[in-house]
């Protein structure tokens, strides 16, 4: 993985350009919506979920219950990751992610028809919670299955430029929520907003069973599943046979080290995109508006240095491009929040934009490295579930811890620590996973020599 890496295991002949762009775009599109649908839910967290689903003496302990429900939905990931992993290896990609997509679309609309607990009492938390839940599993199933639909449909060479257009999900799902709350607020006054203007953006979120629907008549299942499925055939002919049994037994240590090296990229991004929103508009009195416009415009920039990283990685080697992403954030874990703290928009952006760029560099060739980890048969299972386990100590902790650490600690330094003990696991993790990989391949060369 130092180098250029070959072909995916298993890699059969390819179909045509058309099919291939076409199946790229549908995956592409997929990770969009799911990822639009999942960051509604952190944007209101930060706004206006705690005080009309959570009310309680204090504004900070609103957001904290309001974050826990938003933490909720990471645990739920793992789950829905084993699942669609275990089912997308036996019965295919495609499947699995319509299957995704239609629960998502189901659970988003459910969260902006929900009644608050002036309404309904204490069944509005509760049913925000299952709903979240169901968020979290259908986000869970789906990174794996548009994530291969990708990369197993990507020709020789070009693993991380097709695997990085379901990365770009992420951004474009971000730069789509921002935008829509950014209009909901214009449209709106505050009252008008916390009334009704919140819900908007979860409504939006119908139009993923749209696209559910085309993915289901429109899109083949990838080459390198249907030979793995020719194996699998042959192999549960005399044994049972299961991907989860299989990465549990023989290959756990290679998800726990893909989560280990992932975990400080999404911890680092929530905290950005919603644990930076909720502490600039409530402890340093920013503008809503304008904190979000920031948060949209940085990301945008990623659009282009997600797949421009991943591209580099197709020519020099996955893991110099991801270890020198993980390097970076903690490097200026530090210097990011000391340019928030000063309330200026402008050192905002600053801060935000440079912890972007790293955050990039990692992101644009992660699909194809975790795909790289495992053989076709059971790789949705593995690479779901090492991004799963990152995205839950990592992510759906985060902006929880941030607000605790603040609380406790009266400075903003400690969540800089946080980032950097995470990064610190991340980078031992992509050294552990960066020599496996030179003694894989010296092997593989004495073995035929």
């Amino acid at each position: 993985m130092d180098t250029a890496p070959s072909a995916l295991p298993g890699a059969t002949t390819s179909p045509d350009t058309r099919h291939r762009r076409k199946v790229a775009t549908a995956a592409a599109l997929a990770s969009a919506v799911e990822w639009y649908d999942y960051f509604v839910f952190g944007i209101a967290a930060a706004l206006v979920l705690g005080d009309l689903y959570f009310p309680a003496g204090s504004p900070s302990a609103g957001v904290l219950a309001s974050f826990a429900t938003f933490a909720v939905g990471f645990l739920a990931r793992p789950l829905g990751g084993v699942i669609a992993g275990h089912l997308g290896d036996k019965r295919g990609r495609k499947p699995m992610l319509v299957l995704a997509l239609t629960l998502m679309g189901v659970a988003t609309t459910g969260i902006g028809l929900l009644p608050t607990y002036a309404t309904i009492g204490i069944a509005a938390p509760i049913l925000l919670v299952v709903l979240r839940v169901m968020q979290g599993i259908a986000v869970g199933a789906q990174w794996g299955g548009a994530m291969l639909l990708a990369t197993e449909y990507a020709p020789e060479g070009k693993r991380g430029v097709y695997g990085s257009v379901v990365q770009l999900g992420v951004p474009i799902g971000v730069v789509t929520a921002n935008s829509v709350f950014l209009l909901a607020g214009a449209l709106t006054s505050e009252s008008a907003f916390a009334a009704w203007g919140w819900r908007v953006p979860f409504l939006v979120g119908l139009l993923v069973l749209v696209l559910a629907w085309y993915i289901h008549t429109r899109v083949e299942e990838t080459p390198e599943f249907r030979q793995a499925e020719q194996a699998l055939a042959e192999k549960e002919k005399g044994e049972k046979n299961s991907p989860l049994r299989t990465i549990l037994r023989g290959h756990l240590g290679t998800v726990l080290l893909a989560g280990g090296s992932f975990a400080v990229n999404t911890a680092t991004f929530y905290i950005l995109i919603t644990g930076v929103l909720d502490y600039t508009t409530r402890e340093l009195d920013m503008e809503r508006s304008a904190v979000l416009t920031v948060s949209l415009c940085v990301s945008l920039t990623q659009l282009v240095l997600i797949p421009a990283s991943a591209a580099l990685s197709d020519r020099v080697g996955r893991i110099r491009i991801y270890g020198f992403g993980a390097a970076g954030i903690a490097l200026w874990a530090v210097p990011m929040f000391l340019l928030i703290d000063t309330g200026s928009l402008l050192w905002l952006a600053v801060g935000t934009f440079v912890a972007s760029c790293f955050l990039s560099i990692m992101y644009g060739p992660q699909a194809a490295l975790f795909a790289e980890l495992f053989t076709p048969e059971m790789r949705y299972t593995g690479a779901s579930l090492g991004y799963q386990i990152a995205a839950v100590f990592g992510g759906g902790l985060a902006p929880f811890v941030m607000v605790l650490l603040l609380e406790a600690t009266d400075t903003s330094m400690s969540v800089s620590a946080y980032i950097i003990g995470l990064a610190v696991i991340a980078l031992v993790s992509i050294k552990v996973l960066a020599d496996r990989a030179r003694s894989a391949s010296a092997k593989s060369e004495g073995s035929e020599g």
